[in-house]
Parts: C-alpha cells; sequence; structure tokens
C-alpha cells in the first residue's frame, strides 16, 4: 500500500510541527496552501491559530470552498484548536458572519478557556486510550459546549470536564496542541482514520 498523504492546512498555526508529527507517525506531509495541493491528499489537518483569520485566510487563497466541498465529500480531517472551530457546526461566540467548514454537529466556544494567558496544560482521559491520559497543551483553547448524538465524545479536560476532543465519522477534532508534545496517539488515531477512509 502506497504511503498515505496528509495535508497540512498552511495558512496559519503550527504547520511545521504538525508535518513532523504525521511524519512520525509514519504518513507524508504536505503543505496545503493551493486546491491543486489539497487535490493530492488522503486527509488534511486544519491546525491552531485564529479561527476567524484562518476562515478569511482560506476564502482569499481559494480554498474555503474546495476545502468545505471535499468535507462533505467524505475527505478525513483533524482540526486542532481553531481547528476544531473551523470542523463544528455552530460557533457560540463567533464573530458577525463567521463561517466555518463545518461537518461536525457540535456547537464550540471561542476562548473558551480564557485569553492567551490563561493557557495551561492538562491531563485528558481518551476513550481510545483509557487509563493512560494525554499531556494536553491548551492556548487560548475552545471547548464543545453541546454535540449532538453523531458525534462521540473522546475526552474531557481533567480539571473542568469540559469536552475537548470529538469524533465525527472521518472527522477528528481536539481543543488541545497535540503537535506540541511528543505524544503522537492523537496523529496515530488521525492515520487510522483515513486507512479506514481508504480501505472502504
Amino acid at each position: 500500500m502506497t504511503q498515505l498523504v496528509i495535508g497540512v492546512l498552511a495558512l496559519q498555526g503550527d504547520v511545521p510541527e504538525h508535518a513532523r508529527a504525521v511524519t512520525e507517525a509514519g504518513a507524508t506531509a504536505i503543505a496545503v496552501r493551493r486546491p491543486a495541493e489539497l487535490e493530492r491528499v488522503d486527509g488534511l489537518i486544519i491546525p491552531g491559530g485564529e479561527s476567524t483569520t484562518l476562515w478569511k485566510l482560506a476564502v482569499a487563497f481559494d480554498l474555503f470552498d474546495p476545502i468545505a466541498k471535499r468535507l462533505k465529500d467524505g475527505m478525513p480531517a483533524f482540526g486542532s484548536c481553531a481547528g476544531m472551530i473551523m470542523l463544528a457546526d455552530r460557533i457560540s461566540d463567533g464573530i458577525e458572519g463567521q463561517q466555518t467548514f463545518g461537518g461536525i454537529d457540535m456547537t464550540v466556544r471561542r476562548n473558551a478557556f480564557g485569553r492567551q494567558v490563561d493557557s495551561f496544560e492538562s491531563e485528558v482521559n481518551l476513550a481510545t486510550h483509557p487509563g493512560n491520559p494525554v499531556h494536553a497543551v491548551f492556548i487560548r483553547a475552545p471547548w464543545v459546549e453541546e454535540a449532538a448524538g453523531a458525534v462521540t465524545v473522546l475526552g474531557t479536560d481533567g480539571h473542568t470536564g469540559r469536552i475537548v476532543a470529538v469524533r465525527q465519522g472521518q472527522l477528528l477534532a481536539t481543543a488541545f496542541h497535540p503537535e506540541l508534545t511528543p505524544d503522537r496517539r492523537i496523529h496515530e488515531l488521525f492515520l487510522r482514520i483515513v486507512k479506514e477512509k481508504e480501505a472502504r
């Protein structure tokens, strides 16, 4: 089987860190800034940053509609932090007219844990790895206020109990930044999701 090609949306955020994590998890990573690059990938990572800026840059780079279409057509995607917001069907505390790619039937609150100075680290228990929590880095992080029945809750923050990791079908999202730690379990999970899609 040929190696999976995972795109990292390279408009803002931890692009090199996600690319390194993908490589260490066993796939090929490419930066996606143009529709032609998007067409080459088996799955897409939407990194952190600022969700309103990601939205505006995706429109400016003619990527918003192509990404939304590929997601609707079943392309696997993983969003971390602002990427989680971009995969949400609904935003709480968004700016006027703010749009997302959507795909996960959830409501996400922007900057829910506070501003940059309120960034913190915590242990997150994952349903996929019971008894072996992930050390998670939260930076101006969102949280999931409401997840519909089609959404599987994968993890909650150990301090607040808030939902911080979810999956719906081929879409995965975390409020934290797994690319900023050496633990590759989240990226490995995403690669498994991509492989499941490819095997169908």
